[in-house]
């Protein structure tokens, strides 16, 4: 009997601590799914970034507005009056020389010029104007100036873009870069 209470009490004392005893707790069971708004952020940001540089990383370059060269007008110099024609030489240290016409047979001497406003924009303007008023009161009112761009070797390329800019500034439509000399240009560059 003593061994039995012993069991009871001993098994009654196990239940006791066993009641006392935490429950297995479960886990919560997480969600499987996965929240992706960082991720799209993310991406859209990327999308718009590569975009822009893309857009950025195309060169930009300048229209030139050249004279016709097709089989009806000819090349320069073929079927152009030469009242029309006006040449710009570019020089080291920022000079300009200017003729109009051929300097074989030049219309008016050539003059030096420097960049600037009181220089060779002045000078632009003029010559488009006098030439407009010329083409106008021989019938051909829609011919306009024809300026010849010749960069010389001293010449940097910073000259060169700033006689385009004038280009621009006087809304001269029809030029040409040029960079063969004939002989009487070389001994004009020369003599300067």
């Amino acid at each position: 009997m003593v061994f039995v209470s012993f069991l009871l009490l001993n098994l009654n004392s196990k239940l006791f601590f066993m009641k006392n005893l935490p429950q297995k707790v479960r886990s919560k069971k997480l969600s499987s799914r996965v929240d992706l708004t960082a991720m799209v952020s993310v991406s859209f940001l990327l999308i718009i970034f590569f975009m822009v540089v893309g857009e950025l990383s195309k060169p930009n370059s300048a229209n030139l507005n050249l004279p016709n060269t097709d089989i009806t007008c000819g090349p320069i110099g073929h079927n152009i009056k030469a009242n029309r024609l006006y040449t710009i030489l570019l020089d080291d240290n920022n000079k300009i020389i200017t003729y109009s016409g051929i300097l074989s047979y030049p219309l008016e001497i050539p003059k030096n010029f420097e960049f600037g406003k009181k220089g060779i924009r002045e000078e632009v303007f003029l010559k488009k104007k006098q030439i407009q008023e010329y083409m106008t009161s021989v019938g051909k009112p829609k011919s306009e100036i024809i300026v010849i761009i010749k960069p010389s070797s001293k010449s940097n390329f910073q000259n060169l873009v700033d006689i385009l800019d004038e280009m621009a500034i006087a809304k001269i439509d029809s030029y040409i870069i040029e960079n063969e000399f004939i002989s009487e240009e070389e001994k004009l560059l020369a003599s300067n």
